[in-house]
């Protein structure tokens, strides 16, 4: 499909599926070579994440624990300013080696809580993927590690991205049409 229609926005293609499975297929190379041998827990941020992490998991070759977390910042198509940790992480964390799973990655304001959070637990290490990157809204200052694709501040759904809780199951993702 070139476009879909989600409550009252309409969407345009902007990745499919093939580029999608291309981007996790380089992504995971990279983090199987990086923790190869280590002690690796999977933390996806729900729910936007899902669909990328599970994925991603498939396509790594090294062994390793999932274990999910959620933090909220949005309603509808903007963020609320706070963050709120609905599924925190787990205890587990101490010792190990984090890497954090997330779907965009735009203020940075909901990752920083969760880095601040996770390091009270003593990882050996954390690490952060995510599927988008948005650097012109970019406000924090920390590392992000593996990074599929960095995008303009357009807002998009499709492949775990939602507007307002819909859209989410699309394999593709897909761009807010302005025309």
């Amino acid at each position: 499909m070139n476009k879909v229609t989600v409550h009252d926005k309409v969407f345009r293609l902007l990745i499919d599926r093939d580029e999608i499975q291309t981007i996790i297929d380089g992504l995971a190379d990279q983090i199987s070579a990086d923790y190869k041998g280590l002690d690796m827990l999977m933390c996806p941020v729900l729910t936007g994440s899902y669909m990328f992490a599970a994925d991603l998991s498939r396509a790594l070759s090294i062994d390793h624990e999932i274990s999910f977390v959620r933090f909220a910042s949005y309603q509808g198509m903007q963020s609320t300013g706070e963050v709120k940790a609905l599924l925190d992480f787990p205890k587990s964390c101490k010792g190990r080696h984090v890497l954090i799973v997330e779907d965009i990655v735009d203020t940075g304001a909901t990752m920083d809580f969760m880095l601040n959070r996770l390091q009270v637990l003593e990882p050996a290490s954390v690490s952060i993927c995510t599927f988008f990157f948005k650097p012109a809204s970019f406000k924090k200052n920390f590392k992000i590690d593996y990074i599929g694709r960095s995008i303009q501040d357009d807002f998009i759904i499709g492949y775990g991205l939602d507007y307002d809780n819909s859209g989410r199951s699309y394999p593709d993702v897909y761009i807010l049409d302005n025309e």
